[in-house]
């Protein structure tokens, strides 16, 4: 007598097939990566941080803070190359947080409210001839307003460091080497923190914002010297 195997071979109930497809013994997975879990993954990438997304925040963060310790420590450095006082010194550098500060603020402000605009009119745009879906979700727009105080402060925050190191230290001699010490401690770790958010190499971005802060120092230094040696 003929068995019939093939129901026993091909037709397996939906309970057996779960059992088959579910393997009690797998690992649970378990991500590791706190920027995944909060949709800083890109769809679709296999599984890499999103580094695009970043960019412009990294970018304002990094270039404020930046622009605020070479502003102040080249000011600083400057001035004490033609006037050798503590005063000099610490006063020049509270003007350069001060006006740095005010002047990062309202250009990220302008740049900011410019991009705004250009988005909003090409929103309206990509509207026209088409019914608006009310179930549509807009597309959020960057604020000027936060832009500009996050600018302020990256800025002010990097300025903080030469002219708490060097402003009020006596002799000038240390006070020029307190501020050339802690910048370049600074330009360091900028490096370092820009490589490790952005994904870059740590050695190169280090090493980058380290000769372009005692490039910038060294030519206000030479500049001011000569201005003072010949009594300008």
């Amino acid at each position: 007598m003929a068995i019939d195997l093939g129901c026993h071979v091909g037709c397996a109930s939906p309970e057996t097939k779960q059992e088959e497809t579910a393997d009690p013994t797998a690992a649970p997975v378990v991500v590791d990566d706190v920027e995944a879990a909060a949709g800083g993954r890109r769809p679709g990438d296999g599984g890499g941080v999103n580094y695009v997304a970043r960019a412009q925040w990294l970018r304002a963060a990094v270039l404020g803070a930046n622009d605020g310790l070479v502003s102040v420590a080249s000011l600083m450095v400057g001035v004490g190359a033609a006037n050798g006082t503590r005063r000099a010194m610490l006063v020049s550098g509270l003007a350069g947080l001060v006006a740095g500060a005010c002047s990062m603020a309202i250009g990220e402000f302008v740049s900011v409210y410019a991009q705004c605009d250009i988005q909003a009119a090409q929103i309206e745009r990509a509207r026209g001839g088409k019914d608006a879906d009310g179930g549509e979700e807009e597309e959020e727009l960057p604020s000027p307003t936060m832009a500009a105080v996050a600018s302020a402060l990256s800025f002010a925050a990097g300025a903080a460091l030469p002219l708490l190191a060097g402003g009020f230290v006596r002799p000038w001699a240390a006070r020029v080497a307190a501020v050339c010490a802690a910048s370049s401690l600074g330009l360091a770790g900028f490096g370092v923190a820009s490589a490790y958010l952005g994904g870059a190499g740590v050695a190169r971005s280090s090493v980058r914002m380290l000769v372009g802060g005692w490039l910038a120092m060294a030519v206000t230094y030479g500049v001011l010297k000569l201005f003072g040696m010949h009594g300008v």
